[in-house]
């Protein structure tokens, strides 16, 4: 009986386990339709919380969501103006850039071997190699950007997904058959990815301003893609706010001197210490408590799945993994497996 269980086990795993890449090998091939559609769920989620307000304030359905459809307007031609030059520009200008942070290497390395420390050149500079920094800044912005020409099927979808919104919350009971459960289940879901989001999403354009205004009193070209940069990447704890920061550092060192790139380096420690690491807690609390280690394994996995929007994306999406699998008894050691220790004590101890 024991070796029938183990043989039945055994081959629960291995069908689990093919599912599963199979699941993720479709995805990876259907990244040119998903990612336009999960870029278009992230608007809602973060416009959701208003058109409800909007809602519960006595505003016609048909109001807000044209209030909320001319916010996503506005805010997405601002957008445009803001990055577009500037992201063109820097385009332009990046050979030069890459050419200039080769020459700050090759000084190091001269340096280095002056004082006896002989270091071949062409082996330290393939395997530091700043100048892929600003390279992999630009091909993130300029992947960003190509998204984007979807725009319109992105507008149509957030449109139709907040329509939708009100109602799925119904269909979730029909199809269960269990009205409590499935109800505590999707609002528990939907209330802790809102909640996340909007203040995720307030930090971050907090982050990226104070960036931006930081880098343009400092001198240093192009502060307002640095700024929606430090924006995008805020959303991924821990690594985005160091991501960011390198490339804008880089730049700041080859155009104005070591002076000037420490303090925007400062500035960038300072402002996301004070957001990131002061304010942020104190208004989310525990926030939803991913690990550090989850965050970074689905960084590389979400972004090699999706690409660089699966960069800017990764931690919600695991969130939102993370937040079903808490949802459901039969899954829930899972989310604990994706949970922060220090939370998950603190909610057993509850």
């Amino acid at each position: 009986m024991n070796g029938q269980g183990e043989k039945t086990g055994g081959g629960r795993f291995l069908v689990n386990t093919a599912s599963f890449v199979i699941v993720i090998a479709g995805i990876r091939a259907a990244e040119a339709i998903l990612v336009p559609f999960l870029i278009a769920v992230f608007i809602a989620v973060i416009c959701l919380p208003s058109l409800t307000w909007m809602k519960t304030k006595g505003v016609p359905t048909v109001l807000a969501m044209l209030i909320v459809v001319a916010g996503i307007s506005v805010g997405g031609m601002l957008m445009s103006a803001l990055i577009g030059t500037s992201l063109d520009s820097f385009s332009r200008d990046l050979p030069l850039y890459q050419d200039r942070l080769q020459e700050k290497s090759r000084d190091v390395i001269s340096w280095f071997q002056q004082t006896g420390i002989d270091i071949p050149e062409q082996t330290a500079l393939d395997v530091f190699n700043p100048s892929a920094a600003m390279n992999l800044a630009a091909k993130l912005l300029s992947k960003l950007g190509s998204v984007f020409t979807n725009a319109f099927l992105i507008f149509l979808t957030v449109i139709f997904i907040l329509l939708e919104a009100s109602s799925v919350s119904d269909k979730i009971r029909a199809m269960s058959g269990s009205a409590d459960g499935a109800d505590t289940h999707f609002d528990t879901f939907t209330r802790n990815i809102n909640r996340y989001m909007a203040i995720k999403t307030v930090t971050s354009l907090c982050t990226g301003a104070c960036i931006a205004a930081w880098l343009a009193i400092l001198g240093v070209n192009y502060p307002l893609l640095w700024g929606v940069l430090a924006f995008l990447l805020n959303y991924v704890p821990s690594f985005g706010s160091i991501i960011a920061a390198v490339p804008a550092v880089l730049l700041a060192l080859i155009q104005l001197g070591t002076g000037k790139a420490l303090l925007a380096l400062a500035g960038y420690v300072v402002i996301n210490i004070i957001i990131g690491s002061i304010i942020e807690p104190r208004v989310m609390g525990r926030g939803l408590g991913l690990s550090t280690l989850i965050v970074f394994l689905s960084l590389i996995f979400w972004g090699w799945v999706l690409g660089p929007v699966g960069m800017l994306m990764s931690v919600v999406l695991t969130m939102g993994v993370k937040i079903a699998l808490d949802s459901n008894e039969n899954t829930k050691k899972l989310g604990i497996l994706l949970g922060s220790e220090h939370r998950d004590n603190e909610q057993e101890a509850e």
